[in-house]
């Protein structure tokens, strides 16, 4: 039996920068990347001295600053598997994705000691937390607490992982609902850098990195740790939930080379008043979570003067491998593969669909994709195909090789027999000046069959005029495909990584909505 070489994710990432250069900046703390590393190890042996074991989960429900990033690297160093869990869970939500990974310790911000204390209720394994900024006192007996920064006991080095080894796990509703545990590895962390980092993006030392999705986040987690730690660059970290009005005080003040967003904030960027000038230190803009309509892109390009790279990724791909290229920007699309990835679109019964134009589902393979998900066996079958990913996503390849997304699987509707993407309508929608952001569902009519229904947001003193905005979509689209209803929402719900809630919007609509007859 062949041993693997060694290969610890963390030590590579905390190797990548010189000693003295600026690793992080965040609004509480500074740290070269020798400070980091020192961070790092005394996170790393105070982990060790709670008894955390190689291979045991870590679970993390902070806010993204130095302790978060540290805690990460920590775990990974001692070859533990880092779980970061969103902060916007509530504690029943916590205390499930507790008691599913079996992690024995929880790290927690004081912004949260409330959610936490509330899951080790239905999280009995839990025999440690450590608390940064938060009281001991408001949790339960039985279970032991520690502030941060843990007390290191001895120096460490790091675990003789190797690249298979398990490093990280993200939750994700995934393709198939409940959160489950995509499994990550140490060399995956290596290859999404090797990929989309330096081969799309072209990072280098001299990139600062500004990321609206936060770190429990697999885009955020990319964008905010591994991408610019493994070109000796700098994060700019941002603890507090980002407002249009923080993040472009942010970018002025600590001049980011790269940002990174998702569709809805770029919108509420433009519907901001925050100053067009704010962004002039970035040399792309990258966009991931859900499909970048052309038309967020050209006015984003026009007011800020920053080009968007549109790209898909996943949890389970770790990050993006689909994307536009840096002067190849497709509006609409999401581009093409990323190096050292492979994308299928397959029809219904399994088949590759070969010819441009026609619809199927989105398969993946690359270096990154999870090994699976934890514990869930049938779920895993489903997904994880040989080398190929599932990912859910509806799509088409274009007459010039690039790739547009249609939407979810379960987001498609059909309007007199015949298919529609909601993509397709919002985007027409998003051309309309008084619109800011909108979600297209299906809704139901008299006789009880699904009609397409706009979901609106105005922008900024504008007034939504449900007759003008349906004429505007017959202009510019088939007949079909025009939303025969429209409701105007003072904000579209979202998840905690700002992807639009479509299920909770259906649910909004269906009931207060009767849709009338379409006009012949």
């Amino acid at each position: 039996m062949t041993v693997p070489a060694n290969f610890n994710a963390a030590e590579y990432l905390l190797g990548q920068g010189r000693p003295d250069a600026l690793a992080v900046v965040s609004p509480r703390r500074t740290l070269s990347y020798a400070e980091l590393a020192a961070e790092t190890h005394r996170v790393a042996s105070g982990l060790r001295a709670l008894g955390v074991r190689p291979e045991e989960r870590v679970m993390f429900c902070m806010v993204d600053d130095v302790e978060l990033l540290s805690g990460i690297l920590g775990a990974m160093l001692i070859g533990a598997v880092a779980v970061p869990v969103s902060t916007m869970v509530t504690g029943l939500e916590l205390g499930q994705v507790l008691a599913d990974s079996r992690a024995r310790v929880l790290c927690v911000s004081g912004e949260f000691s409330a959610q936490a204390a509330g899951a080790l209720t239905g999280a009995p394994e839990v025999t440690d937390v450590v608390l940064d900024r938060a009281d001991p006192a408001e949790f339960p007996a039985g279970v032991r607490t520690h502030r941060w920064p843990l007390t290191a006991t001895d120096d460490v080095v790091a675990s003789p992982t190797w690249e298979d080894s398990p490093a990280l796990w993200l939750y994700t509703s995934g393709t198939t609902g409940q959160p489950k545990g995509a499994m990550h590895r140490h060399g995956s962390i290596r290859a999404v850098c090797a990929t989309y980092a330096s081969q799309v993006l072209g990072v280098s030392s001299s990139d600062r990195f500004l990321s609206v999705p936060k770190l429990f986040f697999a885009y955020g987690l990319g964008n905010s740790a591994f991408f610019p730690l493994s070109c000796g660059g700098t994060t700019l970290l941002e603890p507090a939930r980002p407002t249009p009005g923080i993040i472009a005080a942010r970018a002025r003040a600590d001049r980011p080379t790269l940002f990174f967003g998702v569709p809805t904030f770029y919108a509420a960027l433009l519907a901001s008043d925050v100053p067009d000038d704010s962004f002039s230190s970035v040399r792309y803009a990258v966009s991931a979570g859900e499909p970048l309509p052309s038309a967020l892109f050209t006015r984003f390009r026009e007011r800020f003067g920053v080009e968007i790279l549109d790209g898909i990724g996943s949890t389970e791909a770790l990050h993006i491998f689909l994307s536009n290229q840096p002067g190849a920007v497709r509006p609409g699309s999401t581009g093409i593969a990323v190096p050292g990835y492979s994308v299928e679109i397959r029809d219904e019964q399994g088949a590759v669909i070969s010819e441009a134009g026609r619809p199927g589902e989105l398969f993946v393979s690359g270096p990154s994709i999870a090994t699976g998900y934890w514990a869930r066996y049938e779920t895993t079958k489903q997904v994880f195909q040989g080398p190929w990913l599932r990912t859910g996503d509806s799509y088409v390849r274009n007459s010039d090789g690039t790739y547009t997304c249609l939407g979810r699987f379960g987001d498609m509707l059909k309007a007199g027999g015949i298919w529609v993407s909601p993509a397709e309508v919002e985007e027409r929608l998003l051309q309309h000046p008084a619109v800011a952001e909108v979600a297209v569902v299906a809704a139901p009519d008299e006789d009880g069959l699904d009609k397409p229904v706009a979901c609106v947001v105005a922008a900024p003193s504008a007034t939504v005029d449900a007759g003008e905005l349906i004429e505007f979509c017959r202009e510019g689209l088939a007949a079909f495909k025009r939303p025969r209803g429209v409701v105007e929402m003072a904000e579209l719900p979202k998840t905690a990584t700002g992807k639009i809630r479509r299920n909770v919007i259906r649910e909004m609509v269906r009931e207060s909505l009767r849709v009338p007859q379409p006009q012949s």
